[in-house]
């Protein structure tokens, strides 16, 4: 199951704050669907049928079904950048 740092968790937050998005949004993390091997993510207020879901203390993020093997092993973590653009890397666990 992908795992989050708490880079990721801070620059998750960052990114609902002014945001018109329910308390249990989340981030998405799904294939993007005109770029074989992309992913891409965005800010989702429910995950949708069959994402799996990941918490650490107040932040979602909801995994595609179709992305999830792909994350399995994977931490996802992020630098800051300018306000609400956060870089985000995926990392292999150890």
């Amino acid at each position: 199951m992908l795992t989050l740092t708490d880079n990721a968790v801070e620059a998750i937050r960052d990114l609902m704050v002014g945001e018109d998005v329910p308390p249990d949004a989340g981030l998405r993390i799904s294939p993007k669907a005109d770029e074989a091997g992309t992913l891409e993510v965005s800010l989702a207020s429910t995950p949708q049928a069959g994402d799996q879901v990941v918490e650490k203390e107040d932040v979602r993020v909801f995994v595609a079904e179709d992305a999830v093997p792909i994350l399995d092993d994977k931490s996802l973590d992020a630098q800051p950048g300018k306000p609400g653009h956060p870089t985000f890397r995926l990392d292999r666990r150890t």
